[in-house]
């Protein structure tokens, strides 16, 4: 009996590998620029899953064509992907005073690389719920972490006394 997977060109399963990758980081990217307000949104985070998945399939293949011929390790070029993500997250990040700003559209981009590289290796459904996980810690505890600067604010904005003690005190991370 035949499987859908004989007729299918396996060039359309890349393709398909690709938008997926696309998509999912391109929906992380919509909520840093839309809700976070952003520089780096949709169209960076898009495509740094999708360049990440095609390095993730570029390795894959070629470890295939020459599988028995030499070894080739596709881990290292996920390490090497992490690490040129790396260099980019690294240049979102901006000291300003006593502030830390990007820090969290860094990691946004570490991890939308990490769904590429998971969609290229075909592991669909991890890279859709870690999508959903890293959409729910964007949005959701966003919320959350805003509650509880309320808390601990007076009605000027101000931090209260002896609340906020400690070496965090007057510098905030985002």
């Amino acid at each position: 009996m035949h499987t859908p997977a004989e007729f299918m060109d396996p060039t359309f399963a890349l393709f398909g590998k690709l938008v997926l990758a696309l998509v999912l980081g391109a929906l992380i990217g919509t909520e840093r620029a839309v809700v976070a307000r952003q520089s780096a949104g949709t169209r960076t985070f898009g495509l740094v899953a999708l360049g990440s998945c095609l390095f993730t399939l570029i390795s894959n293949d070629v470890n295939n064509a020459y599988l028995g011929i030499t070894s080739l390790q596709t881990l290292q070029l996920a390490s090497g992907v992490a690490t040129g993500i790396g260099f980019i997250g690294a240049g979102l990040i901006i000291f300003r005073g006593d502030t830390v700003h990007g820090v969290t559209t860094a990691a946004g981009l570490w991890i939308v690389t990490a769904l590429g590289m998971a969609v290229g290796y075909g592991m669909y459904a991890v890279a859709v719920f870690a999508t959903v996980l890293t959409l729910i810690m964007y949005t959701g505890m966003w919320y959350v972490e805003n509650r509880f600067k309320s808390w601990f604010r007076d009605a000027d904005g101000e931090d209260k006394p002896g609340v906020l003690e400690g070496p965090h005190k007057g510098g905030t991370l985002h």
